[in-house]
């Protein structure tokens, strides 16, 4: 088997004239790195950096750790552009880089030495006594507690982790005191056989990087050379089959784990929900007692190699012991991202599915009530390859969004998406997994499941972390907002508008909240004008088009509590601004009150028919209107009588910036047989000249000149449509939802009718409609 560069052709690329060791770790030269964002590569660019080189590099993204190396001295570059490396004297390249990137082959063409990643770090590893750390899973927790445990003891050791490590500062540093380097190795390409190490410390094999390797044993074919090019011992976990079968045999092999026969053992393991207890046996002799503060049995595995290691190295296992319990982890592995008494969010790399099995264990280990899980599958090929074993890995895991795969510079394979994954979990039996092809929503879609007492478990070597991210940003200003509103209040995240809006259709509401008391509701006000958060009120939805974005900030509905009161006080009617209309003229109906009938057409709230002046059977609201209340936008009460307000057809200003608490409505003595008559008259005229099915009632307001139901009827658009969204058959003013309509539909079908109207008949139709929110 060829090494992935070779198979690329890259014979030119050899360089055995040149003193590599010589070249990086005791001369000074420009180098330009390919790749340079990678969490590898940019490790690499550290240590030359430290070296005193002058490092250029070059990639398509800019990451913390570029900036962080830019401060430091590297010269970044947002293209790959060949003459930004034209004064180097040495390219390397990561794995991640194809064989036709300009700078590679314009180096090449030069006939400049270019190397990869794995051949500069395994040159500058044999200017120390090397120590690798292999496996395909936990390398990166191991080798930073690695580095950690032999700093702790005094060694001193230089070091080359491929993660940001907060307790180590940096994830590579050359310390030229240390005799000893320590390094995460990389099996993804086959560059472990670069390796010459004095000590290699290997924790699991098995399938993996199937895009590379054609099966394991061409895996444990590296591997192997790995551990024959090691010159010192060989510490191997022994609970893993094939390491086992790999150095079980050999003389210079020290083994640890769980087993009896390991010759480190740990024992009498007490897991807690970030940490570990454990005892450490060597053979038959007891060592001590450890405590790990980064929680797994995995973890404990970890840590045993690294216990057998530092003690081949002659620190005591007293160091090692204290060192262990001051051990963090690496960044995304295990990492807490958002912790409040009511919910947990936590980031973990994981995406094998060993891994993952692992790590939802972890999870499960907390306590929480239930572990939900965002998945972003890496590389296609691992994911056609693995596909079954996913299916199976998500056991502990009570709910399982998966979005679409990270491509890590694979093609697409034809029929491999994120819905394998899906697929493959129902069929194994799982009971709440789904498919979100769009990542930007997958925060979404966990989030307005969130209740309390769950844990949120971000998966993937990808960016899906980015979505945690956005969920624990959302989850700080939830949280205020709750105590704002009190704990009789409902705060939900991205509540799906589409479950409130008469039309059946638009996106999330960053926050949602239900206040039940004016109070409540006041001081939501004044929180949001000091947090600059955007305020919108919304009651029932009808005559309200929300886009497929959904609306950014707080989305208030005042329903329940003081806000759904009644009460009739001898001819008024005082309604809370979540009280139906049609609940007004039932309201009156009771207390033998006429001239309220034509509110049983109207299928809003309140507030919204206030805000809106809504209107049926040739009546408006503010024509009954004696007085309302109000909150400013600064959240003060205030009562104003009809005479002092100023209203509109369909529009009344006041509420465009305030918000409605209630109204008191005038009505007049009746007879109950005749009240009863024009309630039917109302319920005849509804159901014969408006749509039953779902709908925003009317779309536009009438011209002077024609009812918009009348002009849309003479334009020939009834039963038009987009997608699903058509203009109803019944009165052309509506347009309803057959099922699964998006607002854009909605809104393309208005723009199709407002360009006929003005095409063809040169009147320029004004939408009634509240149309709000952002596109998707």
């Amino acid at each position: 088997m060829k090494l992935a560069s070779e198979e690329r052709g890259a014979a030119a690329d050899r360089v055995e004239s040149l003193d590599l060791q010589r070249f990086l770790t005791q001369e000074r030269h420009r180098i330009h790195l390919v790749g340079v964002a990678g969490s590898g590569m940019s490790g690499l660019a550290a240590l030359l950096i430290e070296f005193g080189h002058t490092v250029s590099g070059s990639d398509k993204v800019t990451t913390m750790e570029t900036d962080r190396l830019q401060r430091l001295g590297l010269h970044f570059y947002e293209q790959h552009r060949p003459e930004e490396a034209d004064a180097a004297e040495l390219v390397v390249f990561s794995s991640a880089i194809k064989n036709d990137n300009p700078v590679l082959v314009s180096g090449r063409a030069s006939g400049k030495p270019v190397v990869r990643r794995a051949e500069a770090l395994a040159a500058i590893m044999r200017a120390k006594r090397g120590i690798v750390i292999a496996g395909m899973h936990g390398k990166t927790t191991t080798s930073a507690m690695t580095a950690h445990v032999l700093r702790e003891g005094g060694l001193h050791p230089s070091y080359y982790v491929g993660a940001e490590i907060p307790i180590l500062g940096t994830n590579a540093h050359w310390d030229p005191r240390g005799k000893y380097f320590v390094a995460e190795g990389d099996e993804s390409d086959g560059t472990l056989r670069c390796f010459h190490p004095e000590y290699c410390l290997i924790l699991n094999i098995e399938e993996e990087h199937l895009d590379f390797y054609s099966d394991l044993a061409a895996i444990e074919k590296v591997f192997a050379q790995l551990i024959e090019q090691t010159s010192g011992k060989i510490l191997y976990n022994i609970d893993d089959l094939n390491s086992a079968r790999l150095c079980g045999s050999r003389k210079d092999a020290i083994s640890f784990g769980f087993s009896d026969k390991a010759d480190y053992r740990g024992a009498d393991v007490k897991l807690r929900a970030f940490g570990s207890d454990f005892c450490v046996y060597f053979r038959e002799q007891k060592l001590g007692e450890a405590v790990l503060n980064v929680p797994g049995p995995h973890n404990v595995h970890n840590a045993l190699g690294v216990i057998a290691l530092a003690i081949e190295l002659g620190i005591s296992f007293e160091k090692i012991a204290a060192s262990l319990r001051k051990f963090e982890h690496a960044r995304r592995r295990f990492e807490i991202k958002y912790e409040s008494e009511r919910f947990l969010l936590v980031d973990d790399y994981a995406h094998h599915p060993t891994e993952i099995r692992a790590t939802l264990k972890t999870a499960r280990a907390t306590g929480r009530k239930r572990v939900l899980a965002m998945f972003q599958p890496h590389r296609y090929s691992r994911t056609k390859a693995l596909r079954g074993e996913f299916g199976s890995a998500f056991d502990d895991a009570d709910r399982v969004v998966v979005t679409d795969v990270y491509p890590a510079s694979e093609a697409p394979i034809p029929g491999i998406s994120g819905q394998t994954i899906v697929d493959e979990l129902l069929k194994h039996g799982h009971r709440s997994a789904s498919y979100q092809a769009r990542l930007e929503h997958v925060h979404c879609q966990i989030g307005n499941a969130l209740d309390i007492g769950d844990l949120v478990l971000s998966l993937g070597a990808g960016n899906i972390h980015e979505q945690l991210s956005a969920l624990a940003a959302d989850l700080v200003i939830a949280e205020k907002l709750k105590a704002v509103v009190g704990e009789e209040a409902d705060v939900c995240l991205y509540e799906p508008l589409s479950k409130h809006t008469t039309l059946r259709v638009g996106g999330p509401a960053q926050f949602w909240i239900e206040p039940q008391t004016e109070k409540a509701f006041a001081e939501l006000i004044r929180f949001c004008r000091a947090e600059n958060l955007p305020l919108f009120a919304m009651g029932r939805g009808s005559n309200l088009l929300v886009r497929d974005g959904g609306i950014r900030g707080v989305v208030v509905h005042p329903f329940g509590g003081d806000f759904d009161k009644i009460e009739v006080n001898g001819c008024e009617i005082t309604a809370g601004a979540g009280v139906k209309v049609r609940e007004v003229a039932y309201a009156a109906r009771g207390a033998n009150l006429g001239g309220l009938e034509w509110m049983e057409g109207i299928p809003g709230a309140v507030g919204g028919a206030l805000r809106m002046n809504a209107g049926a059977m040739g009546s408006e609201t503010f024509e009954n209107v004696v007085r309302i209340r109000y909150l400013d936008s600064e959240g003060n009460a205030y009562v104003k009588d009809r005479n002092e307000l100023e209203v509109f057809y369909r529009r009344f200003p006041l509420l465009e910036n305030n918000f409605a608490i209630s109204a008191t409505f005038h009505a007049d003595p009746a007879e109950r047989a005749k009240i009863d008559s024009r309630l039917r008259e109302s319920q005849e005229k509804r159901r014969t000249t408006q749509p039953i099915a779902k709908s925003a009632g009317c779309i536009f307001k009438n011209p002077d000149s024609i009812p918009a139901g009348k002009l849309v009827d003479e334009l020939g658009l009834k039963n038009s449509r987009v997608g699903n969204a058509r203009v109803s058959d019944v009165h052309g003013n509506f347009i309803v939802n057959d099922g699964g309509a998006t607002a854009a539909e909605m809104l393309e079908l208005i723009e199709k009718i407002k360009a006929t109207a003005r095409s063809k008949r040169g009147i320029e139709l004004e939408t009634e409609v509240e149309i709000v929110g952002e596109p998707a």
